[in-house]
């Protein structure tokens, strides 16, 4: 195999995309101090991204780690994010990059998984910190760009730069949750992602609502 096979081989092929089963959520500082500062999305899209990455990270049953920095300043996180995992008590750091927190490593590294799905405020700091050292000790990052932002458009796209340089995968949290879904005939899950849809999905969302709304009007005249 020469040496760009191998740089290749783990982003693509059936093995390199998510499932339930292979990966965990790591979400990293969606508290009020970061949310005053975006500047390259609206704050409440990317809270509505992000409540909706977490309930689906519940609907399949994807480990789901919170952290928070320096909590007593920068503030707990947002209730309606904190309330799709209400016992679970984000991690506080004082640690500017996560992953130099041996909490959160230990807990990543009792699941066994090796696909981690971050998404953080700010893409700049909190999340090119963690992806880019995760990448460098063998795990395969997905960085959710829209469930994260930085102080500015240029910040948030230079990091968005620096990990994909560093062989991290950008994705959007539709796209995280389409991948754990996979297949529509898993009936267990398509009916929480249609209602996480339906909740935060925006466009998607309502064209979803409007098919719907078709199913049962031509049920009802049967």
């Amino acid at each position: 195999m020469n040496s760009t096979t191998e740089k290749t081989s783990g982003r693509a092929g059936l093995d390199a995309l998510l499932t339930p089963k292979n990966s965990v959520l790591i979400l990293i500082d969606h508290q009020p101090f970061q949310f005053a500062n975006l500047r390259n999305m609206d704050p409440t899209l990317v809270l509505n991204n992000t409540i909706g990455l977490a309930k689906g990270a519940k609907a399949f049953g994807v480990p789901a780690i919170f952290t928070t920095v320096v909590e007593d300043r920068g503030g707990r996180l947002p209730q309606a994010l904190q309330d799709v995992f209400p016992d679970q008590k984000p991690i506080d750091r004082t640690f500017i990059n996560t992953w130099e927190d041996s909490r959160v490593v230990e807990i990543v590294k009792k699941t066994g998984r090796k696909k981690l799905v971050i998404a953080a405020l700010w893409t700049e700091v909190c999340l090119a910190m963690p992806v880019i050292q995760a990448l460098g000790e063998g795990y395969d990052v997905f960085a959710v760009t829209d469930a994260s932002g930085g102080v500015s458009v240029e910040a948030h796209e230079r990091a968005i730069q620096r990990m994909v340089q560093a062989g991290a995968v950008p994705i959007t949290w539709l796209a995280v949750l389409s991948e754990w879904q996979r297949d529509w005939a898993r009936e267990a899950t398509a009916a929480a992602l249609a209602e996480i849809l339906l909740a935060h999905g925006g466009s998607t969302g309502t064209s979803l609502a409007w098919e719907l709304q078709l199913l049962g009007a031509a049920s009802g005249k049967k």
